[in-house]
């Protein structure tokens, strides 16, 4: 019960952290909202309806209240991250080793720089993959483009290029824990570029040449970075007994009994030393 009261308590502040993140995201709504349309106006077709001006439509009542809950609601996790997830960690780290400690401790320090980056990176390719996408319609086709439509496009992107960005860190974690071997991952190089190249391809909402390679490219440089660390990991941890040969039902041997001193005498089994305080020779 002492755990269950501890969990709501933390529930309850994380919860109530990320309600105050989201009124100030509700606040922050147009600064952030420009962030998210700039890479829509960068392309030809967002001065279609207006000649210099960038125009998203929408199409239902409750549409443009949804579209800043939604947003806020994003800013609104984003800014309050530090503290539901030292919310995380503090309810977690008691059951936690001194090293498993450590090591939670570098991959969290990486894992969100690497997030970071894979969202920064599709922030800026947007633009680009956009102007590719919209340029397939025909030159007599206007591009009424739904305000919903472009947002989860946008958090579709963000969140396929940061969370792809941690499939490195993963590797890196199997590792560690001797899940998997440097050797199992050279040995399926060739197979996990491909696999990689075909993943772009297929998770990215457009699919467009250009943002497949922005997402396989750097996840390649990623892979090659955690098989280096695997490697030096390994050469420099101190070599183990292999017992991969042994029989699961076979008994280990028995350890051999040490020798006896030079100077002690086994005793005979029909020998019966005399006790403290009696005498040897006394009948009983």
């Amino acid at each position: 019960m002492e755990h269950l009261r501890e969990l709501r308590n933390r529930l309850l502040i994380a919860v109530a952290a990320v309600v105050v993140g989201i009124i100030v995201g509700w606040i922050v709504f147009d600064p952030v909202w420009a962030f998210l349309k700039a890479p829509f106006c960068e392309t030809p077709q967002a001065m279609q309806l207006r000649p210099g001006e960038c125009t998203l439509t929408y199409g239902g009542i409750f549409q443009g209240f949804f579209l800043t809950l939604k947003v806020s609601a994003m800013v609104g996790v984003v800014i309050s991250s530090p503290v539901w997830l030292y919310q995380i960690w503090a309810f977690v780290t008691p059951a936690l080793y001194r090293n498993e400690k450590r090591y939670s401790i570098a991959f969290l320090g990486l894992a969100v720089p690497l997030f970071v980056g894979g969202a920064l990176l599709a922030y800026f390719i947007m633009d680009t993959s956009l102007a590719i996408l919209l340029g397939f319609a025909p030159s007599d086709a206007v591009a009424t483009i739904q305000i919903d439509e472009y947002l989860s496009y946008v958090l579709i992107m963000l969140v396929i290029f940061g969370v792809s960005f941690e499939l490195p860190l993963l590797l890196v974690f199997l590792n560690i824990i001797g899940v998997l071997s440097h050797a199992t991952v050279k040995k399926h190089r060739r197979t996990v570029i491909f696999i990689m190249f075909v993943f772009g391809a297929v998770i990215t909402p457009g699919g467009d040449p250009l943002t497949m390679m922005a997402l396989a490219m750097p996840m390649i440089v990623l892979y090659f970075l955690a098989e280096f660390f695997m490697f030096m990991r390994e050469r420099r941890s101190p070599a183990t007994e292999d017992f991969s040969h042994l029989s699961d039902d076979e008994a280990s041997p028995l350890a051999e009994d040490p020798p006896l001193p030079e100077d002690t005498t086994p005793l005979d089994d029909d020998s019966d030393p005399a006790r403290p305080g009696e005498d040897s020779g006394s009948s009983r």
